[in-house]
C-alpha cells in the first residue's frame, strides 16, 4: 500500500512476483507521506529484486519469440511498475504504460491481469480516480481475486472514500485472511485512531508471513506504528527483528534510523539513513535525512540532501507522477509557500486523502491563510486518526488565528501522541507550549 491468481505455467513465477507486489504497490503511492507501502517496495527490492530482474528479463526474451502474449506483456507492465518503485526510478512508468496498453489492445475483455497493471500504475503515479476505475474493471472480470480488492480499497483510501475503502478490506480478508489483507485491515483501524486494533491486525499478518519480504514487510508497519505512537524503543525492536529476516532492506534501515534518532542515537541514524538511500534513492528517505541533519546543525549537509529531493521530484513529475504531500510539505518548510500551496491543491484534486488535506493546511498557513487551513485541517482529523504532526500543524494554526488556549492543547496532544514526532517540529512544539504556559503563567 502492496496477489496470486491461476495462471499459465509460462509466466506463472513473474505474476507470483508481480501481482504480490503490485498489490503493495496500491498500498503505498510513491513519495507521498503514505507510510504504508513502504515497506513492502523494499521487501521487494531485498528478497525479490534479484528476481524481479530475472522475471523482466525472461520476460522480454519470452515476447521476443511470442509477440502477441497478452498476459505476458500486461505481466511485464506490472514488473516495470514495480521495478519503478523498488529503484525509486520512475523511467519505468512510461515503459509500463506502453506494455499493458498494448496487452489491453491485443486482449481487452477478459485481460484482469493488464487491468490490474493498469490501476497499480496509475496509483503510482498519483491518480487515483483511474486506479479506481481500472480497479473495478478488473473485478468486474475476476471477482474473486483477493489482490484485486486490495487496489480498489487502496483507490478507495485515496480518494478519501472511507467506508467503501473500509467494505473492500473487508471483501479482501473474507477472500484470503493473510499478510495483505490484514495489512490493510490493520491500516483502516489506524485511519480511525483505534492502534490497539490496528497492531493486533498487523501482528496477524506477521504471524501469517512465511516469506523473509512478507515478515519484513509487517515488521516495518510494525515498528512504524509503535513509533508514530511514542514507543521509539519497541520500533527499533522491530526494525531489528524485521533486518534479522531480511538482512539489508532498504525500509527497515529506514524506520530503524528514525527509531534510532528517536532514542538519540542519531550518528547511527545518519548512518542507517545513508545506508537504506545508497541501496534506493527514494524521496523520502532523503528529505528525512536532510530534516535530521538540519536538527543536528549540519546546515550545509541538510541542503545536499534537500538539492537531490528537489531533483528528484522533477524526475518523477517529468514521467507523469503527481507531486503530493511530501513536495508539499517540503516546500512549506523548506522552499516556497506559494509553490506549497499549488501542490496541495492539484494534489487534492487526484488524492483528497487526509494526508494531503493536513499537508495543505500546513501550506496554507505558511502562506498566510489560517482561516482556510483550520477548514483543511478538520478535514486530516475527521477520522480521529492519531498523527502528532497533524495536531502540531493545527496548534500553529490556531495560535495563528488567535486561539491560544486551543492551541496549547492541540500542542499537548501532539507530544503526547509522540514527543519526538519530527527532529524540526518537535522541539518547536515544546518551545511554543512552554511560551503558551508562560503567557498564561501556568508554566
Amino acid at each position: 500500500m502492496n496477489r496470486r491468481r491461476l495462471l499459465p505455467a509460462a509466466v506463472v513465477t513473474v505474476l507470483g512476483v508481480g501481482l504480490f507486489l503490485a498489490g503493495g504497490l496500491g498500498l503505498a503511492p510513491q513519495g507521498g507521506g503514505d507510510r504504508t507501502t513502504a515497506g513492502s517496495v523494499d521487501a521487494g527490492r531485498t528478497a525479490g529484486g534479484v528476481g524481479l530482474d530475472a522475471d523482466i528479463r525472461g520476460l522480454q526474451e519470452h515476447l521476443k519469440s511470442v509477440p502477441g502474449d497478452a498476459l505476458a506483456m500486461a505481466s511485464l507492465g506490472l514488473a516495470y511498475v514495480q521495478q519503478a518503485k523498488i529503484t525509486a526510478d520512475p523511467s519505468y512508468y512510461p515503459k509500463a504504460e506502453a506494455v499493458l496498453t498494448l496487452s489491453l489492445g491485443t486482449e481487452q475483455a477478459e485481460n484482469f491481469t493488464a487491468m490490474a497493471g493498469m490501476a497499480a500504475l496509475e496509483a503510482a503515479r498519483h491518480d487515483f480516480t483511474a486506479a479506481l476505475d481500472w480497479s473495478r474493471e478488473a473485478i468486474a472480470v475476476n471477482p474473486d481475486s483477493s489482490t484485486l480488492y486490495g487496489t480498489l480499497a487502496d483507490a478507495y483510501t485515496q480518494l478519501g472514500r472511507y467506508p467503501e475503502s473500509f467494505d473492500a478490506v473487508q471483501r479482501m480478508v473474507d477472500l484470503k485472511p493473510g499478510t495483505p489483507s490484514l495489512a490493510r485491515a490493520s491500516y483502516t483501524w489506524e485511519l480511525r485512531g483505534d492502534v490497539a486494533r490496528a497492531t493486533a491486525a498487523m501482528k496477524r499478518a506477521l504471524d501469517d508471513a512465511n516469506t523473509p519480504a512478507d515478515q519484513a514487510f509487517a515488521r516495518y508497519h510494525l515498528s512504524q506504528l509503535a513509533l508514530d505512537n511514542g514507543d521509539a524503543r519497541t520500533a527499533l525492536t522491530h526494525a531489528d527483528a524485521g533486518l534479522r529476516a531480511a538482512p539489508g532492506n532498504a525500509s527497515l534501515l529506514e524506520a530503524r534510523a528514525k527509531a534510532e534518532a528517536a532514542v538519540g542515537d542519531t550518528a547511527t541514524a545518519v548512518a542507517d539513513f545513508q545506508r537504506a538511500l545508497a541501496q534506493v534513492p527514494q524521496p523520502e528517505y532523503v528529505l528525512e535525512l536532510g530534516e535530521l541533519l538540519q536538527s543536528l546543525g549540519r546546515a550545509g549537509e541538510a541542503e545536499q540532501q534537500y538539492k537531490v529531493f528537489r531533483a528528484e521530484q522533477s524526475l518523477f513529475a517529468d514521467n507523469g507522477v503527481s507531486l503530493d504531500t511530501d513536495a508539499a510539505l517540503f516546500e512549506a518548510d523548506h522552499g516556497d509557500p506559494g509553490k506549497a500551496v499549488s501542490i496541495a491543491e492539484q494534489g487534492l484534486k487526484t488524492r483528497p486523502f487526509l494526508e494531503m488535506h493536513d499537508a495543505y493546511a500546513w501550506a496554507l498557513h505558511v502562506d498566510g491563510r489560517d482561516g482556510e487551513a483550520l477548514a483543511q485541517s478538520d478535514e486530516a482529523l475527521a477520522l480521529g486518526m492519531r498523527n502528532a504532526l497533524f495536531h502540531y500543524h493545527r496548534a500553529v494554526i490556531l495560535k495563528g488565528l488567535g486561539r491560544p488556549a486551543e492551541a496549547r492543547v492541540e500542542l499537548e496532544t501532539a507530544l503526547a501522541i509522540n514527543p519526538v514526532f519530527h527532529p524540526l517540529h518537535a522541539p518547536a512544539a515544546r518551545a511554543a507550549l512552554a511560551a503558551l504556559k508562560d503567557a498564561d503563567g501556568t508554566a
